[in-house]
């Protein structure tokens, strides 16, 4: 491993940890299939709840709360404003990965979902990628289709939606009329990997905003999966769960959570409603499928330039399955139904197009989170724990299956651990950085040791109030009402991966030592407690 590897970073946007054929689904996903088949599938990789902070994560190697996602920069408020580690965007209390990488040489592009600024002095650009095409907000129409919404009818969730794209530092004025997200951000990619002035190393960064909703893609591919969801959620849920234990990815004996759901179970719809929810899940599974081919077009392009062998390829999801409702939240806006009537075309045959409007719900989400609970948002397994798989041919645990504690605040440690370069920390141009959280993988990656963390390792999440802490295999969580009880619950994540046995009242002595490790976490990373959080897109 004399040679420095270059690096391929590919982010799927709230796909759930099921959703890969890899890793138990029904889904054509050829080309991450054999990655990660190649590579090493991690069956306990952590994310943050939600998508801009884990981006934070990834990027700076240590906790959003520090690196300036402390909350989405969406509902930032008053009591978050000018707070540290609040500012709605990526700091400059870190150094951000493809900066640290672009001083040590490497040709760094970046083509995808940014969610980390969206002004010019915030772009991809300015944060050290020597080319990049970003989409700037939390999600846009896959088709750049926006339909003619008079500005004061626009709901909250859609006015914080709308396209808005940079390239270079320069915000970008018109998409291409054939325009679809995961094709265009490949495009771009490969775009940049033909006009690489030299022969640098690199590390190109691919973030996705497929599967996110609005459920979008190809007609079809969407017929491909037309008759698969007939059986609903449940039947699906049941399905990937065997193939999760034949595939030894989860315990043969696990119990799976509750699917938690506020919506009708499958038996209590119409025929109408049921075709309809059947086709929203089939488009979800052609986004998937779409952007595993794109990613197959990535490879390609590696392997015909010779450069596959001597590339670190990492991919994860940004968090778990989005299950939100969004209809019956008021953050949304009162008319967001209405709007949706009014400007978009929600009829049986045309969901999945451009001028459609679509999410599958918390059932569906859930089929894809099993056997955790919950899901994006949330602080229990089901929204943090995500799928990832890591393929580079020099290491020595390719072809296994890991159930090693990661996050992805490792990732940044590990790339550039990989590289043989070292992190900045305390100065870096001339600004003070924060020191890493995360842990490179690298010695466990080439089989020098048998963990990534210490087994007393603490870790910490919080997201709109709900709140957990993890030391070893005991995990605390928070889960404010209706979803959960408002009080801390306790979990033995070696016998319950799903959180189902609450031992707070059997062990107060390891719930009392996991208080003090988050009083403890919230003095180190900025935490603010107790603050109302708006209702939630």
């Amino acid at each position: 491993m004399a040679q420095q590897p270059n690096f391929l970073l590919i982010v799927a946007d709230d796909l759930g940890f099921s959703d890969l054929g890899a890793f138990g689904s029904e889904i054509s996903t050829p080309n991450l299939d054999a990655l990660a088949l190649a590579g090493v599938r991690f069956t306990d990789f952590h994310a943050a709840s939600a998508c801009s902070p884990t981006r934070a994560m990834i990027l700076s190697g240590t906790d959003h709360h520090l690196a300036g996602l402390g909350t989405f920069a969406e509902i930032l408020t008053p009591a978050h404003a000018g707070q540290p580690g609040y500012e709605g965007y990526l700091n400059d209390r870190i150094a951000p990965l493809p900066q640290i990488l672009h001083d040590a040489g490497y040709y760094t592009i970046m083509s995808g979902k940014w969610h980390l600024g969206k002004t010019l002095d915030r772009t991809p650009a300015v944060r050290g990628f020597e080319r990049s095409f970003a989409l700037l907000p939390g999600a846009a129409n896959h088709y750049g289709f926006e339909a003619p919404i008079g500005e004061e009818e626009i709901p909250r969730l859609l006015k914080s939606t709308r396209g808005l794209y940079a390239e270079d530092g320069a915000f970008v004025d018109t998409l291409p009329d054939d325009y679809y997200s995961s094709d265009y951000f490949t495009d771009k990619l490969l775009q940049y990997f033909a006009e690489a002035p030299d022969e640098r190393p690199f590390f190109a960064y691919l973030p996705y905003s497929a599967p996110h909703w609005p459920l979008q893609a190809p007609d079809e591919l969407i017929a491909k999966y037309s008759d698969y969801y007939h059986t609903g959620p449940e039947a699906l849920r049941q399905e990937r769960l065997s193939r999760l234990k034949a595939l030894g990815l989860v315990d043969a004996g696990v119990e799976a959570h509750p699917v938690v759901a506020s919506n009708a179970e499958w038996e209590a719809l119409s025929q109408e409603e049921r075709a309809i929810s059947a086709r929203t899940m089939a488009v979800y599974a052609a986004m998937v499928e779409r952007m595993d081919w794109n990613i197959g077009r990535v490879i390609a392009q590696l392997k015909a330039t010779g450069q596959f062998d001597n590339t670190v390829i990492l991919f994860l999801s940004d968090n778990g399955a989005e299950g939100a409702l969004l209809e019956a939240l008021p953050a949304c806006g009162p008319n967001l139904a209405q709007v949706i009537a009014d400007y978009y075309d929600n009829s049986l045959e045309n969901i999945g197009r451009g001028n459609s409007y679509v999410w599958y719900g918390p059932r569906w989400a859930q089929a894809g989170t099993a056997p955790a609970r919950l899901y994006k948002a949330f602080t229990t397994e089901g929204g943090i724990r995500v799928p990832a798989l890591l393929h580079y041919p020099p290491l020595a645990r390719q072809g296994e299956i890991s159930h090693r504690f990661a996050t992805v605040m490792d990732i940044t440690p590990t790339l550039l651990s990989l590289a043989g370069v070292n992190h900045p920390h305390p100065v870096f141009h001339g600004r003070e950085v924060l020191p890493l959280r995360g842990r490179s993988l690298q010695a466990y990656l080439q089989g020098e040791q048998d963990h990534i963390h210490p087994h007393n390792q603490v870790t910490g999440w919080e997201l709109f109030g709900r709140k957990a802490i993890r030391r070893g295999d005991w995990k605390a969580v928070f889960i404010p009402e209706p979803q959960g009880p408002s009080r801390w619950q306790l979990y033995d994540l070696s016998t319950d991966k799903a959180e189902l046995y609450d031992l707070a009242q059997a062990r107060p002595d390891i719930l009392n030592q996991l208080l003090t490790d988050w009083r403890d976490y919230v003095a180190e990373t900025g935490v603010l407690e107790n603050i109302p959080t708006p209702p939630l897109l």
